[in-house]
This record gives structure tokens, sequence and C-alpha cells, in this order.
């Protein structure tokens, strides 16, 4: 099975770039998912956060009043320099999917935000299934810019344009939406790991951004990080093409409207 560990390392070297300009979650969503784990208001709780990053989503956690007990583990070294550095008073731990290093059924529920896709495999769901108590819940989240996935407008589907024709890199997009795959075929197993069909919301948002804070966004994109030279180049003209000269709603501001969802999905241990 790849490892695309030197890939979201590379990718997502500036954790601090990451960290400052990907978006957070919604208090009103991070509720609905936490009531779908059955864990919304149950004191300390045990969640295990796999590939936090820098903790966008594991510092809302963290800020709960439930005060859950909760491990962050992440394999990117920069990524989890970020998060310890936020002193949120949680375990935070270098490592994988398909190697969480707890013990048994330790977790109440387990939680993965922007990160399903680099790992969905039936070995990352063994070893989730392994952690997670009988009965427990697994919950996926992702932040998705229109211009990355479903556009709405003419310009964001220009820079989507943009950013389907650079050259692949590490494991296949939630865009392809190939991610749901992995769950269809444990199913079909002897003893199937995880509960099917997976349950899902989508919720859009929008967002006035000014066109630098624009590009600092789509510059966290592992895909447009790592761009160089001319192709750097070529990338920013036809963002900044996109951006002025396109159908986008401007306010008095200065600042574009800027389009996305944030989607999620619940499955129960089996």
């Amino acid at each position: 099975m790849p490892n695309f560990v030197p890939d979201a390392a590379v990718g997502f070297k500036n954790g601090g770039a990451y960290d400052a300009h990907r978006p957070s979650y919604r208090p009103e969503i991070v509720d609905d998912i936490l009531k779908n784990l059955g864990l919304a208001g149950k004191k300390n709780a045990r969640i295990v956060d796999i590939a936090a990053g820098t903790g966008k989503f594991t510092e809302v956690l963290a800020a709960r009043e439930e005060q859950f007990e909760i491990v962050a583990v992440e394999p990117v070294e920069s990524m989890r320099n970020t998060l310890v550095s936020k002193n949120l008073g949680i375990d935070v731990r270098e490592g994988l999917a398909t190697s969480l290093g707890l013990p048994d059924a330790w977790a109440d529920g387990i939680t993965v935000a922007q990160a399903f896709h680099w790992f969905d495999n039936e070995e990352a769901l063994t070893e989730i299934r392994r952690v997670l108590k009988p009965g427990g819940k697994l919950a996926l989240v992702w932040n998705i810019e229109n211009s990355a996935w479903k556009t709405s407008t003419e310009w964001e589907n220009s820079i989507k344009q943009q950013i389907l024709q650079l050259p692949d890199m590490g494991p296949t997009r939630f865009r392809d939406e190939k991610w749901p795959l992995v769950f269809e075929q444990q199913a079909k197993n002897a003893s199937p790991m995880f509960s099917t069909p997976i349950e899902t919301a989508s919720v859009p948002f929008t967002l006035w951004l000014k066109p630098d804070a624009l590009w600092d966004r789509i510059n966290t994109l592992s895909q447009v990080s790592i761009l160089e030279g001319a192709d750097r180049d070529a990338f920013v003209t036809g963002f900044n093409k996109a951006v002025k000269e396109g159908d986008g709603d401007w306010n008095d501001k200065g600042e574009i409207s800027f389009h996305g969802h944030t989607f999620y999905a619940w499955t129960s241990r089996l």
C-alpha cells in the first residue's frame, strides 16, 4: 500500500501558513457531528483525532465544555509542531491511521478532518475499528472550497480547472469522490467493520475575502503549494485573471464572495 506521508510532508511543509489560512469549523456543525457520534454532552469522553494536522478541528473539540480526553495523531512534523505550540492540554502524538499506538477499545469516538482521502483503505479502517469501543462511531469532515469541488460561479470554476490540470500528487482527493468506496468494499466482507450506508450531511458557507487572503488560502492546497518557477507564475497569473476579470460578487471593502461546503459523514463500529 502506498505511503503518502512524504507527499504530505512536502505539500504541507509550512504548518504555520496552513493554520493561518485554512478555515475553522462552525460550532453548530461541530455540535451536529458530536450528536451523531453520541458524544455531545458526554463529559470526559475519549476522542482520537487522526491526521489532526495543525489542530483546526482538534482545538474546537478541546474548547468544548465536555472536557474531552483527546489524543491527536499527526505524522507530519511541521503540522504537529504547530499543534503542540497551541498548548491545548491534549495528548499529541506522531503516528499513522494504520498505527495509532493506543489500546484496544480505548476511544468513545474517532474524528478525521480534511484527511480521510489520504488513507481510505481497509488497513486504516481495521486499526480505527480496533481502537474504537464497540458501538463507537467514526466521523469524517471536510471544509471544501467550491473552487476545488462543485463550483457555483464561473470564476471559481476557472480556478478549479487550473487545479485539476496540476500534476497528481499523493492520493486521490475528496473531490474525486473515491473515499466512500472503502466502506462499500468492507461491507461485502464476511465480517464488516463499519455500518453502511454511511450517513452524510453538507452545509454551504460563504466567506468574503480580499484577493491576497484568497490566494493565501488557495496556496495551502498541497498541489498548489509545491509549484515553483514558471509553473507557479502561470498558476498565479490564471488565479489573478479569474478573480479580477470573472463574475465574482464584490463588497465595498474590496472582498470577493467565496463559496464552499462543510461535508461530514459518520458510521458505527460493528
